[in-house]
């Protein structure tokens, strides 16, 4: 690993662990010697990190030279504390970390009074149920529709009906208890929303849809909000359960 990149997962880890942490601590999650701790820690603080402690009593991130601060209201930390926590309860494994590293970070560069506030939030998240964990490997997924590229899909509906459909991912949508992929779907030439658990078998097409993402988001909304308000709630978007017309 290049030192930068050590450096980098140091102050992270630092950051993250609950202080003081100790040399020994940090070695092994780094998988490397204590005097290497040491050594990176003096590098950090040459660099500006302010890093409090030392050998046999663990070390403290003071201030963090890696993040610029923030300055964030107490409710909007609440916000921050609140949304981040259901992400981690109900994302998938990936996203699920993404979100706590995220929260890490973002404390970090606060001032000690409004970490403490973050600690103590008034808010909590307490998911007694998630979604049905998809056997689809959602970062694909996710890094599809960032790329905008079409993908071949097999898909069973809940009536046990298999078909092979060529889609273009849009989002991905969280309910109470299902995970949905919204798209255009090129065989039914339609926007359908499909559930990931029933995606039995993906593949990448190397098929681009750049830059039509955006606009294909723009028609669904415009699709919605065309059918007013008691039409929508009648008619909601058409839901992969059954074979598609």
């Amino acid at each position: 690993m290049a030192k930068s990149d050590r450096l980098f997962r140091l102050i992270h880890l630092i950051r993250g662990l609950t202080p003081p942490v100790t040399a020994a601590r940090l070695a092994a999650a780094m998988e490397v010697s204590e005097r290497t701790i040491y050594r990176d820690i003096d590098s950090l603080r040459s660099a500006g990190a302010r890093i409090e402690g030392e050998a046999g009593l663990g070390y403290t991130m003071i201030e963090d030279i890696a993040l610029p601060p923030q300055t964030f209201t107490q409710i909007e930390i609440e916000a921050l504390t609140l949304g981040l926590s259901d992400v981690s309860q109900r994302g998938d494994n990936a996203l699920a970390a993404a979100a706590t590293d995220a929260l890490t970070k973002i404390l970090a560069t606060l001032p000690e009074r409004q970490q403490r506030q973050a600690a103590h939030a008034v808010n909590l998240v307490n998911r007694f149920t998630k979604p049905d964990t998809p056997s689809i490997d959602m970062n694909f997924l996710r890094e599809a529709i960032w790329a905008e590229e079409a993908l071949d899909i097999t898909y069973k509906d809940k009536a046990e009906n298999i078909t092979d459909r060529r889609i273009y991912p849009l989002a991905i949508s969280y309910h109470d208890f299902a995970v949905m992929l919204l798209a255009w779907c090129k065989t039914r030439q339609g926007f359908r929303m499909f559930h990931v658990t029933r995606i039995q078998s993906y593949a990448a097409t190397g098929e681009s849809f750049r830059p039509r993402r955006v606009a294909l988001l723009r028609d669904y909304v415009s699709e919605l909000r065309s059918r007013g308000p008691q039409d929508r709630a009648a008619n909601p978007p058409p839901v992969s359960n059954s074979p598609a017309p």
